[in-house]
């Protein structure tokens, strides 16, 4: 009996702390369970811990337009606010479980957007990896242009509250290019890591940062500082214009799907109990990081607040300095985390060996041994691995360190790649997967489909918004 390669029933890891049948649900979700691993076989297996793995997806997850929250809440009140946000987590955080369960029927830990695509929508892969890799680069791009922005404001913030306020810095250290030169020396290291998982170190200390800005807006709350913006009205429910504006900056916060891949291939037990944890906590913390900043940002500032709560307060405390230049060392840590799918997807479009999605016939004997990671698709080479790294550094930098605004390209790309992975593709692979599986759930099915439509209506209504403004 033979088998054809791409359909192999679905392989998992069995987490040995579980009980017994832990897995059999996630296993039976997309057409059940996989033939046992031959003894001695040497497979691929993952060293990532799940500590590691929730503080890279967290770190994908915040980012800089956390500041904005707050001025979502006024848009719409306190209650709207909260709930909207609470909905985008929920939403996010299904459309990265639905592509953990597709990722179960690529090659063993070789799961990335366009292995699952060659499984649902062959023709269409490389396009969706295309896609997501201008979307990735894009972003990686706006990053350095926030760094090259906000460092000049900080280096003068800490010069003057760290020495005399008659003082001014060096001219070269007021200049935003200087400082993105200085930091590739750090970023470039960074970049060229192979796995996600070496750059939980970076996660941490980001995430760290997000912690500081959480006791920032607590504290400014409470004590409000000397200088600060006063208080205008504050509403439970009252909906304004501008929530038709704010509501796709809380869908978008949340976008993550481009690193869940990686994740799952590298995670020490990927059973589906355990991506499920991966994904709640990330999700989970995020949301909560959100809220808070959001809920204490608008109560601080009611309906005066800014669109980057942090430039709300006054600058010339210490206090504050050092959260400006949190926000910078978290912003300067996330890039490395675009970097990484932006390349992974550029090999899949520049693949010069044979396609990924070709029909392999594998036999049952070779897929008990694992033999079919043979025709799933190679590490990169070295030589490929720099060359992909080394264009997508060195464009980026050139396009960042030349261009100071690219708000309406960058926040096109943004908003469509980010509607796309993180709702309409992994709707559309879970109800292609399981539409014609008697053993997958018929209401969660209709749901993936649901998802990719909602992701769908997002994408049209940001465009015409984005066209009307």
């Amino acid at each position: 009996m033979v088998q054809t390669y791409g359909v192999a029933p679905a392989r998992e890891e069995v987490d040995s702390n579980a009980a017994p049948g832990a897995d059999s649900e996630s296993s039976a979700l997309l057409g059940g369970g996989g033939a046992a691993v031959g003894q001695g076989t040497a497979k691929r297996e993952g060293h990532a811990t799940l500590t590691s793995s929730v503080s890279n997806l967290a770190n994908t997850i915040i980012g800089s337009g956390m500041l904005t929250f707050p001025l979502a809440l006024a848009s719409a009140g306190i209650i709207p606010g909260v709930i909207t946000c609470l909905f985008s987590g929920s939403v996010a955080a299904f459309g990265l479980y639905l592509l953990s369960a597709c990722a179960r029927k690529a090659p063993h830990r070789r799961a990335s957007f366009f292995a699952v695509a060659n499984l649902t929508f062959p023709r269409a892969a490389v396009f969706f990896d295309a896609a997501i890799a201008i979307k990735c680069f894009g972003v990686s791009i706006s990053y350095l242009i926030i760094i090259k922005s906000l460092l000049p404001n900080v280096v003068a913030s800490l010069y003057h509250d760290l020495t005399s306020p008659d003082t001014n810095p060096p001219a070269w250290a007021l200049d935003g290019r200087n400082w993105i030169t200085l930091l590739m020396v750090i970023l470039v290291p960074l970049a060229f890591l192979r796995h996600l998982d070496s750059l939980r170190h970076t996660s941490y200390v980001a995430l760290f940062s997000v912690g500081y800005l959480l006791v920032i807006v607590i504290v400014c709350y409470f004590r409000p500082l000397a200088g600060s913006t006063p208080a205008g009205e504050i509403h439970l429910i009252k909906f304004t214009p501008n929530f038709v504006s704010t509501f796709p900056i809380q869908v978008f916060a949340f976008t993550c799907a481009q690193n869940l891949f990686p994740i799952f291939n590298e995670v020490k037990t990927n059973s589906q109990r355990r991506m499920n944890i991966v994904i709640g906590t990330s999700i989970g913390s995020a949301t909560l990081t959100y809220e808070i900043i959001a809920v204490f940002g608008y109560l601080t500032f009611g309906s005066r607040v800014g669109a980057n709560i942090i430039a709300m307060y006054p600058s010339t405390s210490l206090f504050i300095a050092v959260g400006q230049l949190a926000i910078a060392i978290l912003v300067l840590f996330s890039y490395p985390l675009q970097v990484h799918p932006c390349r992974n997807c550029l090999d899949k479009v520049f693949h010069f060996g044979e396609p990924t999605g070709s029909v392999k016939r594998v036999t049952e004997e070779e897929d008990a041994e694992g033999l079919d990671d043979e025709h799933a698709h190679a590490d990169m080479s070295p030589l490929k691995h720099t060359i992909l790294t080394s264009a997508i550094i060195a464009s980026g930098f050139t396009i960042a360190y030349f261009v100071d605004d690219l708000k309406m390209v960058l926040s096109f790309v943004g908003s469509t790649g980010s509607t796309t992975i993180s709702f309409i593709l992994p709707g559309l692979f879970y109800w292609k997967m399981t539409r014609n599986d008697p053993s997958a759930s018929k209401l969660l099915n209709r749901a993936a489909l649901a998802l990719a439509a909602y992701g769908a209506f997002i994408l049209v209504f940001w465009c015409v918004l984005s066209r009307h403004d």
